[in-house]
């Protein structure tokens, strides 16, 4: 099967650029009947609300929750995880288990996706149901406030909090992985540093698909696959949320953008999982050349025609990563 080349425009991308809208052949049958599902919604074209309309973002909200809860609903069943809602250390939480999940001492903490301002715990269980059925692992969600309803400083806090909590219950720093996707994915980067930081140890492993952890519009891909990404654009869509969550610090300030910051000193061992379809690409090709330019552990993971956060799509790729994924997080957490 020959790729689709499709010109098309709209609105809510500068007036008069060409999309190239390009499902390869060199992908699974499944992947590219999902790929061009994903064109044909125009999902590039959404825009987001100004970065200080809380009512906007509110809606908005709203709406994706909606919309995500029969996914999410499907995700639970077909995955056979036991879903349970809870607090810890303040912060509302999701309890992710393997329905035949039998207690190992390991756990897996999860920063979920959403641009630093969508979505929550309960509508991206299409992505922690999955992951826990994949590895077996009980999974903690973090139901954060999103921007712009908190700023990035309490939202990293309130990971904080439920990491301390996930210590208090008798976990240790080697029992503990974290994952995140694109947004959550960059609070998962944050998170590490932050743990580094504080002085309290370095998690087990981490895992970042597609992250977000540049939340400027650098990097080459930003620009260069701003016409063929199938999900994202950076201006209007998140360059609104990236400056929601900042609160004012530049967009390359390594509070907000861990990218920039110091990989000299501790880091966990890194899985970065990519697309070459993203606008993160290049994001996560200089974050895993400064992990390695630290000398730290990492891998960087590129699947050929993949979108960003693939893995929650169910194509042959998904299962692919998600068991390399698997083989990662058991390597380190039986240390």
């Amino acid at each position: 099967m020959l790729g689709l080349l499709l010109l098309v425009t709209t609105p809510a991308i500068p007036e008069g650029q060409i999309r190239y809208n390009y499902v390869p052949a060199t992908i699974s049958p499944e992947a590219q009947k999902e790929l061009t599902v994903i064109y044909d919604a125009k999902a590039y074209a959404r825009v987001f609300p100004a970065a200080d309309d809380l009512a906007g973002w509110r809606k908005t909200h709203d709406g994706a929750e909606a919309a995500k809860k029969e996914i999410n609903d499907k995700a639970v069943a077909s995955n056979k995880v036991i879903v349970t809602e809870t607090k810890m250390g303040g912060v509302p939480v999701l309890d992710i288990r393997p329905s035949d999940w039998k207690h190992n001492g390991k756990v897996l903490f999860y920063t979920h996706s959403g641009a630093y301002t969508m979505f929550s715990a309960r509508s991206t269980l299409n992505s922690s149901a999955p992951m826990s059925r994949a590895t077996g692992l009980r999974v903690i969600s973090v139901d954060y406030t999103t921007a712009p309803f908190a700023k990035w400083k309490q939202i990293q806090e309130q990971i904080i909090s439920v990491f301390k909590a996930l210590l208090d219950q008798g976990y240790s720093m080697k029992d503990i992985a974290i994952y995140g996707d694109s947004a959550g994915g960059g609070l998962a980067t944050s998170t590490v540093l932050n743990l580094r930081d504080r002085g309290m140890g370095m998690p087990a492993a981490v895992v970042l698909l597609s992250p977000w952890a540049d939340i400027s519009d650098a990097g080459d891909t930003m620009q260069s696959l701003e016409i063929t990404d199938p999900l994202l654009h950076y201006d209007p869509l998140l360059k609104t949320s990236a400056i929601a969550y900042a609160d004012g610090l530049d967009l390359t300030d390594p509070r907000v953008s861990p990218l920039y910051n110091d990989f000299s000193k501790d880091f966990s061992p890194a899985l970065i999982t990519e697309g070459t379809k993203c606008i993160f690409l290049s994001a996560s090709v200089r974050l895993f050349q400064a992990l390695e330019a630290a000398d730290k552990e990492a891998t960087l993971d590129v699947y050929e025609g993949m979108w960003y956060v693939f893995q929650t799509s169910l194509i042959p790729e998904t299962d692919v990563s998600l068991k390399k994924i698997s083989a990662f997080l058991f390597k380190h957490l039986a240390k």
